[in-house]
């Protein structure tokens, strides 16, 4: 049985991170720390997020400039997408490793997320600050996506699809989550962080702000008391 819980707080990062507006031409803020639980939160929450230069490589903190963003009222639904929508079942965390690995194949173009990135965010799973959206049909797990949940932000970090559209439906099912929150937050305060903005994402509505406005919307929606989430009991 799932149940709603409030986020654990872990123990604060060893790590202190330069400033996002320090950012070099590429985005990037620094290379190098641990991607313990507290760090990771300190970092999202002074609007870094981590990544690889290069799969394999040393950890790198990033702060692009324009960032990708999807407003929750955005979301644009395409005539196959709304049919889609009747496809699948939407759940929400009750498959987190089972997205991860997904999103971590390693068939998949550019991808970097290794066994330690995997662990990390499970464990942030575990707190009650990283979430899975997943979309299923009677094959099992068709699609999906994870990302980091605090306050009224959602920083999306990847996603999947195994059948037509089932990425897109958890998407939905996302933004739809967000919309119908409505204890602190509304429509136009929440966001969606998607990083860069791909034509795959411009085509579903996320559109590009830059690094000052996506810092300035972030010191608010990070000390929003967000919706209860549902787990997996631990």
């Amino acid at each position: 049985m799932l149940r709603a819980h409030r986020p654990v707080e872990p123990p604060p990062s060893s790590w202190v991170f330069p400033q996002a507006e320090t950012a070099n031409a590429h985005g990037i803020v620094g290379v190098g720390a641990d991607i313990n639980p507290g760090t990771l939160l300190a970092a999202y929450r002074s609007g870094l997020f981590p990544m690889p230069v290069e799969s394999g490589g040393p950890m790198a903190w990033w702060s692009p400039n324009p960032r990708g963003v999807l407003e929750i009222d955005n979301l644009r639904l395409s005539r196959s997408l709304k049919r889609s929508l009747h496809r699948y079942e939407i759940r929400i965390n009750t498959a987190f490793t089972d997205v991860m690995v997904a999103c971590a194949d390693p068939s998949r173009k550019h991808g970097w997320i290794d066994e330690s990135m995997t662990s990390a965010y499970r464990e942030l799973h575990q707190l009650g600050w990283a979430h899975s959206f997943e979309a299923w049909d009677e094959d099992g797990l068709a699609g999906g996506l994870y990302g980091v949940a605090i306050g009224g932000l959602f920083a999306g970090e990847s996603m999947f699809h195994h059948r037509t559209d089932a990425s897109k439906v958890a998407l939905h099912a996302l933004v739809g989550f967000m919309a119908n929150w409505t204890d602190g937050c509304t429509e136009t305060q929440c966001l969606v962080d998607v990083q860069w903005c791909t034509p795959h994402l411009t085509r579903l509505g996320a559109s590009e702000i830059s690094r000052k406005e996506y810092l300035n919307r972030l010191r608010d929606l990070v000390t929003m008391a967000g919706p209860d989430w549902l787990s997996e009991p631990s």
